[in-house]
């Protein structure tokens, strides 16, 4: 027997515990026997272990901290990326653009917003045959995610949502298809039309977003200088939840607006408690903040808002291999407005950065930068050695392509930082799991 690669030791509130990053167990264990076990690894006698700790030596073989001589755990990551990524043909998942253009201009947005930006009839088209397309071929589907993104895709509720969706709706209902809806919008523009049609769409979440307290928001989203939009946000958040309609307030934060987060919570206190497990609350970097030390005050505000009812999740723990972005997986497309096609939408869509395009009759061809894009994994040597490999995995497939065949690592080879992620899971576990 011996030492599982993928263990870690953490010390939490003067505990020692033990995580695998493969079985995505912790174990708390007694100094003395983290002793024996820090020799063990050592000395390569672990199975000592069962002389002097017997029921810890099974315990930690029964949760994967102690596996056989033989096994291969980079070979089990590989074959568990596979079955996630390439294998799985009970799914499909399409993100829809209607637009690239915006009624508000957030500073650190990375799209470029293009005014005039619309999805024509040849292409609302093609999205519907794509949408026929993928039934006729995939005879194991059992679900069908469609999340809509942009650019503010609500712009064009009517003109490209509500039509592709009614589709949808008819054409996996007739097949058995499971069908799931998302949005990821400002939220300023919903209405109670809207609001009415959502219930037909099978909605797993509306991802929205406050940039701060209202006055803080108000600098960063605003309709004009004298009008912002924090107030018409929330009270469509607060609509959206009473109509049982799931929502994920996703909160950017910056070292600049972190001070006086607490003011969300009563904003959103009107919510009666039967609507609030529809209500969830997340906390996100803004991607420029450089600052790597806030954990410890987004950690005071989770507690903040579960002491006043509310159920928060840590946007930033990776689950990568397991939960893998859907620009990793095969079955999955982003079809932007004017018909090219994407995988990744955390960057700008440009032209040159297309990896496929979408054709009449539903089909999409797609390019060499797709082909790299699916072959790119297990190709940097760090991450072998790594143990928290099976949660990070050297991030997302975008990621693996930007470091442009260099040894990378997305936390810049920091080992105390790795600590503090596996460290931020057990304090998600201890404190939000039972919320």
């Amino acid at each position: 027997m011996k030492l599982s690669q993928f263990n870690n030791t953490i010390v939490y509130d003067n505990s020692i515990i033990l995580y695998n990053s493969f079985t995505n167990h912790f174990l708390p264990v007694d100094p003395l026997y983290n002793d024996l076990i820090e020799s063990a690894k050592i000395n390569g006698n672990i199975d000592d272990l069962l002389i002097y700790a017997p029921v810890l030596y099974i315990d930690m073989i029964e949760k994967g901290f102690v596996i056989s001589d033989g096994i291969d755990e980079i070979q089990k990551v590989k074959d568990l990326q596979a079955k996630i990524d390439q294998d799985d043909d009970t799914l499909y998942r399409l993100i829809i653009n209607p637009t690239m253009n915006c009624n508000f201009k957030c500073w650190y947005c990375y799209e470029s917003h293009i005014k005039d930006s619309k999805m024509e009839e040849q292409t609302i088209s093609g999205v519907m045959k794509h949408i026929e397309s993928v039934v006729q071929n995939m005879p194991r589907i059992k679900k069908f995610i469609i999340s809509w993104f942009g650019g503010e895709p609500l712009l064009y509720f009517d003109r490209v949502i509500d039509p592709i969706m009614s589709f949808a709706t008819n054409l996996l209902t007739e097949h058995n298809i499971v069908l799931n809806t998302s949005f990821t919008t400002n939220g300023y523009l919903i209405n109670a039309k809207m609001i009415n049609r959502f219930h037909s769409y099978n909605i797993s979440s509306f991802q929205i977003t406050l940039d701060g307290n209202r006055e803080r928001h108000y600098k960063v989203r605003y309709v004009s200088k004298s009008r912002g939009s924090y107030d018409e946000i929330i009270d469509n958040i607060l609509a959206l939840s009473r109509s049982k309609l799931p929502v994920n307030l996703r909160i950017n934060f910056t070292k600049n607006n972190l001070e006086d987060l607490e003011h969300i919570v009563y904003d959103i206190l009107p919510l009666e408690e039967e609507y609030r497990p529809y209500l969830i609350i997340s906390f996100h970097k803004v991607w420029q903040e450089e600052d790597l030390t806030l954990g410890t005050r987004v950690k005071d505000l989770r507690l903040f808002f579960k002491k006043h009812g509310f159920h928060t999740v840590n946007g930033d723990i990776p689950n990568t291999l397991r939960e893998s972005c859907y620009a990793d997986r095969k079955n999955h497309a982003t079809i932007n407005y004017n018909g090219e096609v994407f995988k990744c939408t955390a960057r700008n869509f440009s032209s040159d950065a297309k990896e496929g395009d979408l054709k009449e009759d539903g089909s999409i061809v797609w390019n060499e930068k797709f082909h790299d894009r699916m072959n790119i994994k297990f190709k940097n040597k760090p991450c072998f050695s790594c143990p928290i490999m099976p949660i990070c995995n050297g991030g997302c497939s975008q990621a693996a392509i930007e470091s442009e065949g260099e040894e990378y690592c997305i936390y810049n080879f920091d080992e105390q930082r790795k600590k503090e992620v596996v460290l931020e899971k057990y304090f998600h576990k201890i404190n939000f799991a039972a919320v």
